[in-house]
């Protein structure tokens, strides 16, 4: 069996891409407005 190659805590993974976490930057905030302009159900994660 081999292991899987991703590995990480639901944590991390908010603390980094979540919402609130984006919109804490200019750039964050970038990456918010640009995936609403492209209309993604999930601005993040």
């Amino acid at each position: 069996m081999t292991k899987r190659t991703l590995g990480g805590s639901n944590r991390k993974q908010k603390r980094t891409s979540g919402f609130r976490a984006r919109m804490r930057s200019h750039t964050g905030r970038r990456v918010i407005r640009s995936r609403r302009k492209k209309g993604r159900r999930r601005l993040a994660v």
